[in-house]
């Protein structure tokens, strides 16, 4: 597995620049710890231009990470196969771009040389071209079936990964009709030979390489870009705009910059007076019209050049006296932050995703912060496979996916909050809420664009 030593660095001193394209990069330099105060310091290239750095990636990820993946799941072959409208979770991870749909019937064979070189093949109507070779095309979908059949007799694997999977929604794609006809056209003898590719799946999906890392970090800069110009006086006036309109507005500024969103974004509120006890899991649950000294929240994902992000910040309105946030806040905001470096100091190779909350809360509790803690891996998707590091409503272990060991070079959202009383609301508990994307390199958690250590203020 590569290691990025290197990387750490870059990253330390400013974000590590989308370099595919010149159009894609940072206008200027943006160092780790200042606010990123608007997504127009960004340019985001238009969908044309992004076919070739994404399919750039996945041709880097089949030559370099897939060999490697398949010898650590200890399979010779490895098949995805899916039709049209029911498209394995997968498959878009592995074809070239721009594609929208597993055309009628589409199979991918990933076939382990001796050499540890993965042939990549392609029994479908319509070809790929470049990565994959084509094996078959042409014929009905009888046809289609025996050459695959064929060529998985030809090439002789002693294990052949399939996607299904009982725990893991992402390597459980292959569905039970085309299981069915898989088995029908091959020889008896090979139906032993076929076992569930999860292992692969799972650690194909959670992978980032370095080229990955760095797109990581553009696509969370802008996510956290739009939501500094949300969080502003540009767009709320206190006691006339509504929650749902910031949250409107985010989602309309992603679609004016050709980002797509994942999950419609939200924006609610926390005010003095209104409670926030111990056994509420959410106290930013207000939605109405804002009004000064509110405490803002929004959680907002989108997904740019195959990178997902799932950020979530917090803001205050300020009172007419007042040029900051209350020191009570302040202070609470600082906590979040103390409770984010208890969590990604946890973080080694091979410790499971269930060890890791159990050592974050053991430490929270020492150092008295009420904290819960719910992390997720993040990538392809923005709720990726790997360790499951809590739950929101489950602070115990978790079955199966908390036990995932965790690996370098992987990305995870660093999503939790913690509670503590505000003087300056005679003691009232706050929530904060806090999520920001982190790359684990092995050794190092490496925020991609920063993270959130000062209340974004409204005038």
């Amino acid at each position: 597995m590569l290691k990025f030593s290197s990387l750490i660095s870059l990253f330390s001193t400013c974000l590590l620049l989308f370099s595919f394209n010149s159009n894609a990069a940072l206008k200027p330099e943006i160092s780790q710890g200042r606010v990123i105060q608007s997504a127009d310091l960004f340019q985001v290239i238009p969908h044309r231009d992004r076919v070739s750095p994404v399919n750039e990636m996945t041709i880097n990820r089949l030559d370099q990470l897939l060999p490697e993946l398949m010898k650590e799941a200890g399979l010779d072959m490895w098949l995805v196969i899916n039709r049209e409208y029911a498209e394995d979770p997968v498959y878009f991870t592995l074809v070239p771009q721009p594609t929208f749909a597993a055309r009628r019937t589409t199979m991918l064979v990933f076939n382990r040389l001796e050499s540890g070189e993965v042939e990549k093949l392609s029994v479908n109507t319509y070809p790929f071209g470049e990565p994959y070779e084509s094996a078959w095309s042409g014929g009905d979908l009888s046809q289609q079936w025996n050459a695959l059949a064929q060529l998985i007799v030809n090439k002789d694997p002693k294990r052949i990964g399939i996607n299904v999977s009982r725990d893991w929604p992402v390597a459980d794609g292959l569905t039970k009709g085309l299981h069915q006809r898989l088995i029908e056209v091959l020889p008896e003898d090979y139906h032993q030979r076929l076992t569930s590719a999860e292992q692969l799946v799972v650690r194909w999906v959670e992978t980032r390489t370095q080229k990955e890392a760095s797109t990581l970090s553009t696509a969370v800069s802008l996510a956290r870009g739009v939501i500094a110009e949300a969080f502003s006086s540009k767009v709320i006036t206190p006691d006339v705009t509504h929650t749902d309109d910031v949250a409107w507005y985010i989602r309309q500024r992603f679609e004016e910059l050709g980002l797509d969103a994942w999950f419609m974004p939200y924006v609610t509120f926390q005010r003095e007076g209104n409670e926030c006890s111990d056994d509420m899991p959410f106290c930013s649950n207000g939605k109405g019209v804002i009004e000064r000294g509110d405490v803002l929240h929004t959680d907002v994902g989108i997904c740019y050049l195959s990178m997902c992000t799932d950020t979530q910040e917090m803001a205050y309105v300020l009172k007419l006296n007042e040029d900051s946030a209350p020191q009570g806040l302040k202070n609470a905001l600082a906590t979040g932050n103390k409770w984010q470096d208890i969590l990604t100091e946890q973080f080694a190779v091979g410790r499971s995703g269930n060890e890791i909350l159990a050592a974050t809360q053991a430490t929270s509790l020492k150092e008295e912060i009420k904290s819960s803690t719910y992390t997720h891996p993040i990538g392809f998707f923005g709720h990726a496979p790997g360790p499951t590091i809590g739950m929101w409503d489950n602070q115990g272990p978790t079955a199966i996916r908390g036990d995932w060991a965790m690996y370098a070079n992987t990305a995870y959202a660093i999503e939790g909050n913690i509670k503590q009383s505000v003087p300056e609301w005679d003691n009232q508990t706050v929530q904060i809420m806090l999520e920001q994307t982190a790359f684990f390199d092995g050794e190092t958690v490496i925020y991609s664009a920063g993270r959130q250590t000062r209340w974004h203020l409204i005038r």
